[in-house]
């Protein structure tokens, strides 16, 4: 089971965010980017582990949840918990979508939409670069660096 208890919210300056990530992941997940289809991490991983926030390291998805959307980026029915993301409406590039950040530290994830399988019919389809990996303990994979 992952502990989603909330924390007070991560709050760093913009420096601070610079020397925490690459700059692909501040790009993406403080520049509200979006990383190239079929680019990122993650895409292939077919371990069981939890998905976490590169920014704060916060769980946010459970390999349980996750599935083959052939999008190009690594797609989920739902996160570990309702309260481990935030939506927010996105009117940017002329269309309107639902935004999905970090609920800790508001980080750019992605975004779902309403085509996903079974049990929620929900896409959250998320930039690889904006997460990390960590398997299972007994799993084969080992975690996952930034």
């Amino acid at each position: 089971m992952v502990d989603t208890a909330r924390r007070p919210k991560v709050v760093k300056t913009e420096a601070e965010w610079r020397a925490l990530l690459t700059p692909e992941q501040f790009r993406v997940t403080r520049g509200h980017g979006t990383e190239c289809a079929f680019t990122g991490p993650h895409l292939s991983q077919k371990e069981a582990g939890t998905y976490s926030c590169v920014c704060c390291g916060e769980p946010l998805f459970h390999s349980a949840a996750k599935f083959e959307s052939g999008t190009g980026w690594p797609s989920f029915f739902q996160p570990v918990s309702k309260e481990a993301v935030t939506a927010v409406h996105d009117h940017s590039h002329g269309m309107h979508r639902i935004e999905i950040r970090c609920a800790s530290c508001d980080a750019h994830l992605g975004h779902v939409f309403p085509d996903g399988p079974r049990p929620t019919g929900l896409r959250y389809c998320m930039n690889g670069v904006a997460m990390n990996f960590h398997a299972d303990s007994g799993s084969a994979a080992s975690e996952s660096n930034r």
